[in-house]
């Protein structure tokens, strides 16, 4: 297997620095499957390219395993096929230019160049599409041509196989970073057992870049190989790092705008004081608080001496340490401790702890998902978890023109996806409850105008 790395910026001989490998050599490395080698087939002062061939030994490959069948050994793609053969090379032949490191010029790690990537074979397992999905966002431009069979054999079908070219200008390190964790998501296999640690490596590599890529799900669910526990934490960790940052100098935290706004309405405890009301009339025991934040309901819950059980779950690391000190749980009598706990969680896979409860409360939470990915969250309240009863609040956009704060058109809080009108939340909920076999009904939460409605919209979910 291949891959190519040009520059035309002059002097472009400079790429041998930024690689730590001579123009004028070629040199050749030792891996655990087979051998490396590095050259350069052009090197002048307009135009430099550095190839990394990788030599794999199909023998050596697969020596000590259980062939999947008998003559899988010697039938298969990996010795010409880009794929996470490639990533280890990239790291461990180019391991200080994917660090971001150069001896000799250090200013040239961190200046973008013009760069040209090349992979004459990578298998890319969802076609053209997927590939450029992937790419496009990053900056690339995105050359692709898919490789025949056998054009002797046209009945055989197209390839999986692609030749690919991207561009940018960026800095190698980048380059390097993408490269590295990419190629094993097109091609799908890996080589090697993945744990925790490959969790850890997806995490660093992706810092940056990763967490605001529209394809970051599918990215993170082929990277882990479908392992549902590593693939769930690593979605949560890297919604983390989605989140808006707080404000600094003095400037209001983006957490509080909300807040503020709906403070002269006392809001926040007119919708906690509707939800209460409803779980109480449930006759639930066994309560979920999903996307608890800071605790605030569940401090309510624990006045009601009727729930014995109250699990709040949160996609942030930073709101459940924020829950912890805010309920005082570590000053709590045994008692009252053993009552809760705070689950680390997304809304967004299955979750078997969710699973065995009376009722869920989901207050505003539903308007921070994304629109593409409310079915994903359907699934697992209404399908899996299924509560005889679930309460969710939602802001009602119609009322925002009654804040004069409010410029027109804006939502209530800076990570708010969408806000929904009554008739739209009407839909969905009437959608979901047909859908998974429960019955809802409506409740206006808040002083309500006879045009626009309540500030809030509440709908309580019971199972048919």
């Amino acid at each position: 297997m291949l891959l190519t790395i040009s520059t035309a910026q002059p002097p472009a001989t400079d790429l041998g620095f930024l690689l730590h490998k001579h123009p004028a050599r070629c040199q050749s490395f030792d891996l655990g499957f087979g051998k490396a080698h590095v050259f350069y087939p052009e090197a002048s002062v307009a135009r430099c390219t550095a190839c990394l061939l990788l030599d794999v030994d199909p023998v050596g490959m697969v020596r000590g395993r259980r062939p999947s069948f008998q003559l899988s050994q010697y039938v298969n793609d990996r010795p010409y096929a880009a794929s996470s053969f490639l990533s280890v090379a990239i790291a461990q032949v180019y391991g200080s230019a994917l660090q971001g490191r150069c001896k000799d010029r250090p200013e040239l790690a961190s200046t973008p160049i013009p760069l040209e990537a090349r992979i004459d074979v990578l298998p890319v397992r969802g076609g053209e599409e997927f590939l450029r999905s992937v790419f496009e966002p990053l900056g690339y431009n995105v050359e692709a041509s898919r490789c025949p069979l056998d054009e002797r054999f046209p009945e055989w079908g197209e390839s999986p196989y692609f030749a690919v070219t991207i561009e940018k200008t960026t800095t190698l390190a980048d380059l390097l970073t993408h490269l590295y964790v990419l190629i094993p998501v097109f091609d799908n296999a890996k080589h090697y057992w993945i744990g925790a640690d490959e969790m850890e490596k997806l995490i660093t590599k992706g810092e940056g870049w990763l967490a605001g890529h529209p394809e970051k799900v599918e990215i993170t669910r082929r990277y882990l190989r479908f392992q549902p526990s590593l693939f769930r934490e690593a979605l949560a960790r890297l919604a983390e790092d989605e989140a808006p940052e707080e404000a600094e100098d003095g400037a209001q935290p983006a957490e509080t705008v909300e807040e503020i706004l709906e403070k002269p309405l006392s809001l926040n405890d007119q919708r906690l004081g509707s939800v209460l009301a409803v779980l109480r009339a449930s006759g639930a025991k066994r309560v979920l608080d999903l996307g608890c934040g800071e605790g605030k309901l569940i401090r309510e819950l624990m006045k009601e001496k009727q729930f014995d059980r109250i699990v709040g779950m949160d996609v942030s690391v930073q709101a459940l340490q924020r829950a912890v000190q805010r309920l005082g749980y570590e000053r709590m009598p045994p008692l009252q401790r053993a009552r809760i706990e705070l689950i680390h969680g997304s809304l967004m896979y299955r979750d078997k702890r969710l699973e065995g409860f009376d009722a869920a409360a989901v207050v505003e939470v539903v308007e921070h998902l994304d629109p593409p990915r409310l079915s994903a969250f359907e699934r697992v309240l209404f399908e899996f978890a299924k509560p005889p009863t679930a309460v969710l609040t939602t802001p009602n956009r119609e009322y925002n023109v009654k804040w004069e704060s409010l410029a027109a058109g804006r939502l209530r809080h800076p990570d708010h996806r969408f806000e929904w009108t009554r008739q739209e939340f009407w839909d969905w909920a009437n959608g979901v409850a047909g859908r998974f076999g429960y019955k809802v009904r409506f409740l206006a939460v808040g002083p309500e105008d006879e045009t626009v409605g309540a500030p809030t919209q509440m709908g309580i979910f019971e199972k048919s």
